[in-house]
């Protein structure tokens, strides 16, 4: 796909990303730096731990200027709006869920540009969707969201699956990105509302679902 074409779904992902850490930020009653900060984080953090992982240094971040400036641009608006932001239950969660598919997708597409092997997809897919909500989460004394939900990088992990099969059969890349993000994103929300959980382990050693 047309690499212009896949700046500005990265910058839409980022945009998605940043808008949930700027009204964390904004919970947590942060200034403006503070809101600021949480943005970049989020926005480009995931994809600053993938590029470290492939060796693509300088990061896509810090060799295109757009990425902090979209960021940076989130996280005015976000301040200026607050009170609107306060009012919303539960849109930080289906913000990061939109940003989860996008980034998955867009994490699992640059490792196969890089010939990396199915597990090296997987973990870049998984990285680019998590990274950033995880280093948001501790800036603010949080246990991360990827601990809590047993939905949330699991997802991201099918996502990583799904990219490299579709691509494995020989589909248009654009199919396979849609594909990947819209199937990351409807888990990731189907988890949130139906509750999903894996099984885990309870303090008498015994197994549940809840």
């Amino acid at each position: 796909m047309n690499s212009d074409v896949i700046l500005w779904l990265d910058l839409a992902g980022t945009a998605v990303f940043a808008a949930t850490g700027a009204i964390k930020g904004v919970r947590h009653r942060l200034d403006l730096f503070g809101i600021i900060v949480l943005a970049c984080c989020v926005g480009v953090g995931g994809g600053i731990i993938r590029d470290m992982i492939l060796g693509a240094v300088p990061a896509a971040a810090l060799k295109n200027g757009w990425y902090l400036l979209v960021c940076i641009a989130i996280a005015f608006i976000i301040f200026f709006t607050a009170r609107y932001w306060m009012k919303i239950r539960n849109i930080i969660q289906h913000f990061d869920a939109i940003g989860l598919g996008v980034f998955t997708a867009l994490g699992a597409a640059k490792g196969l540009t890089y010939e990396v092997s199915i597990i090296g997809i997987v973990l870049c897919g998984t990285f680019t969707a998590i990274g950033g909500g995880m280093i948001r989460d501790i800036l603010v004394r949080e246990v991360p969201v990827v601990l809590r939900s047993d939905f949330y990088a699991t997802a991201a992990v099918i996502g990583g699956f799904l990219f490299y099969t579709l691509n494995a059969m020989d589909l248009q890349w654009g199919f396979n990105f849609f594909t990947t993000a819209l199937v990351v994103t409807t888990l990731r929300l189907l988890a949130m509302h139906y509750h999903l959980r894996l099984p885990k382990v309870q303090k008498n050693g015994t197994r549940s679902n809840t």
